[in-house]
């Protein structure tokens, strides 16, 4: 099959349909209609092979990947997902890959209402670049600068599974007790439900890819805050302790990055609200830290003394 063949059979007419795309995939670029009230939320996220994830990581878990890296940040805006644009390089014309990949990233397009409207195919090294569309009401998205001396610091889910389910794929072991650990690298799921509970109620946030020290620290730059973590209330996975051992998995947490949870900063008083909004959503959040004014990040034990990180906590840089 040559590429429109391809646009064709797997992507033309595949993605859920929305009201507010007058033109999808077809012409030379989308027609979106923005609701009254909305403003328009955009991000664009690039996966490379052997640079992102691994070679030989199966098509399906790329496809549910490189849309949901792009979505963890429409999530950590307060955004409700939208749309989205694809621009895939393959070596080669793969059928069976494409099929595999589609379903991936459909299945999780269709979870979120996410309108695939367009994108591009090209010959090349394997790549997928993402756009991600939300919509948020005027006024009312989240921001990294907004964080206040008192807030408390707060996580999602769990940190640092994701990062041994990489080093478990890299290594080749897949022991049972580590499944849940790879599915966290492959599958991650963006915090949606999560960012709209948070509107109005965080002054601060953020999805968590290269590592949670390096994103708290873009929150207390952007909010001239600084910060004190208790290292020892991390959210770590049952798992990777078990596989590990507490203190690696805790160096994963603090600088292993993948993770996408969302960090976020708040009065602890509206912690019973966003319960309250969350309902039955399958999230927990777990509070590991405190705003101060003082513009320096401290991370102590339970005892009060200083931890020092034994990993590079800089977060993922391309360029060094």
């Amino acid at each position: 099959m040559n590429e429109f063949e391809l646009i064709r059979e797997f992507f033309s007419g595949k993605s859920p349909s929305r009201k507010d795309v007058v033109l999808g995939i077809g012409d030379d670029a989308a027609i979106l209609r923005v609701p009254d009230g909305m403003q328009v939320v955009a991000t664009v996220d690039t996966l490379v092979e052997g640079v992102h994830f691994p070679a030989g990581l199966p098509a399906e878990d790329i496809g549910h990947r490189s849309l949901a890296v792009s979505l963890s940040d429409v999530a950590a805006m307060g955004a409700e997902p939208a749309w989205a644009l694809l621009a895939l390089t393959l070596p080669n014309a793969d059928e069976k890959w494409l099929a595999d990949f589609t379903r991936g990233f459909l299945a999780l397009a269709q979870r979120h209402a996410v309108a695939l409207v367009g994108g591009n195919l090209a010959r090349g090294p394997l790549s997928i670049t993402v756009t991600a569309h939300g919509l948020v009401p005027n006024g009312g998205a989240l921001r990294r600068g907004g964080a206040r001396p008192g807030d408390h610091i707060y996580v999602s889910g769990e940190l640092g599974a994701a990062a041994a389910g990489l080093r478990l794929i890299r290594n080749g072991i897949e022991p049972e007790a580590g499944e849940r650990l790879r599915a966290h690298f492959a599958r991650p799921e963006p915090r949606i439900a999560l960012g709209l509970a948070l509107r109005g109620l965080a002054g601060a946030c953020i999805d968590i890819s290269d590592g949670f020290f390096a994103d708290l620290v873009h929150i207390l730059q952007s909010s001239g805050m600084g910060g004190e973590v208790n290292v020892e209330t991390l959210p770590l996975a049952p798992e990777a302790v078990e596989l590990l051992g507490r203190a690696e998995a805790r160096q994963l947490a603090f600088a292993g990055g993948d993770d996408y949870e969302l960090c976020f900063c708040m009065p602890p008083s509206r912690l019973a609200q966003l319960r309250q909004r969350l309902g039955n959503a399958d999230c927990t959040v777990t509070q590991v830290g405190v705003v101060t004014a003082e513009k320096s990040l401290r991370c102590l034990q339970t005892d009060g003394t200083r931890w020092v990180p034994d990993a590079d906590t800089s977060g993922y840089r391309h360029f060094k």
